[in-house]
């Protein structure tokens, strides 16, 4: 497998996290708003956790077992957030993953991102199946995927435990079948 491709959009450059990241990670992530939302971040976001996060990426994509982009602007260079492929089954489906930092929120960067992404997955990895997971109070996650052509698939009640409060989680998906048919990909090149 080679290096991880990078992924261009019109106003994204999507690419792998470096360890120079780690300080703004910490800082984006760190925002309990994030942490509030997801599934995985931690509040509080200790020193060296975004280091230790940023270093299991390689061997994740090395061992087809995932790919994480840091979304950075292509007018500067500045990180945005992050968007992920997980859990690959044999390179058939993986469940997408994301979040943006709040500076950045209400601009339309994940839309932009996970469709960069979805082609990537459904065009290059050729996966026949992307899911991904939210918290049913988490409705703006909900219209990202939402754009990004996925379909409500059901309602997982009471699925996981957040900070001491069971939560239900929202599951969508899309086929590559049903996302040829959106249209809803935009051209994306690889420098």
């Amino acid at each position: 497998m080679g290096p991880q491709p990078i992924l261009e959009t019109e106003r994204l450059i999507l690419r792998p996290f470096k360890l120079s990241d780690a300080e703004k990670v910490q800082e984006l992530a760190g925002d309990k708003r994030i942490a509030s939302t997801t599934l995985n971040i931690p509040h509080p976001y200790d020193d060296g956790m975004a280091e230790g996060w940023i270093n299991t990426h390689e061997e994740k994509y090395k061992n087809g077992k995932g790919i994480v982009y840091a979304i950075t602007s292509k007018d500067d260079g500045e990180l945005i957030g992050a968007i992920s492929l997980n859990k690959l089954i044999d390179h058939h489906a993986a469940e997408l993953g994301y979040w943006i930092g709040v500076p950045y929120w209400n601009n339309g960067y994940c839309t932009e991102a996970g469709k960069a992404v979805l082609k990537y997955a459904f065009q290059e990895v050729e996966l026949n199946r992307v899911y991904a997971l939210y918290l049913s109070r988490n409705p703006a996650s909900g219209r990202v995927l939402e754009k990004l052509g996925m379909v409500h698939e059901g309602t997982l009640r009471k699925h996981v435990l957040k900070w001491g409060v069971y939560e239900d989680l929202e599951y969508v998906g899309i086929l590559r079948s049903e996302w040829k048919k959106t249209g809803s990909h935009d051209p994306v090149s690889s420098p």
